[in-house]
């Protein structure tokens, strides 16, 4: 008889580029209770697309992911579509942006801001 396996997802990760420019930002705000709300919703040319917002409160069902002085925070219908990613920074010629770096996309628009799984 075998038993049942355990899975542990991997979190979400935050580069070194995105937690620098978060610290950043935090200090342009002067609001320490400030974290990255990182979420999924419909539409986009890939079907999902990612967005980003910032937030001072946490809901209940929220999942915190601290990383220092900075933390992540995602809502649970987003987190089955971002585990195992990396959220990064980047700044070029198209401007900067936070972005998602996500293993579960099978599929990803052009400009990496929607994807489908």
């Amino acid at each position: 008889m075998s038993g049942a396996e355990s899975f542990v997802p991997t979190p979400l990760m935050l580069s070194a580029g995105a937690r620098a420019r978060l610290q950043s930002m935090i200090e342009e705000e002067n609001n320490h209770e400030l974290k990255l709300r990182v979420y999924v919703t419909g539409g986009g040319c890939s079907g999902f697309q990612y967005g980003f917002d910032f937030a001072d409160a946490i809901a209940e069902d929220d999942t915190l992911i601290p990383f220092g002085d900075v933390a992540l925070v995602v809502d649970p219908l987003s987190y089955q579509y971002l585990v195992g990613s990396t959220v990064d920074y980047e700044e070029g010629l198209a401007g900067a942006r936070f972005l998602v770096q996500n293993p579960n996309a099978t599929t990803t628009c052009g400009c990496g801001a929607s994807f489908m799984v």
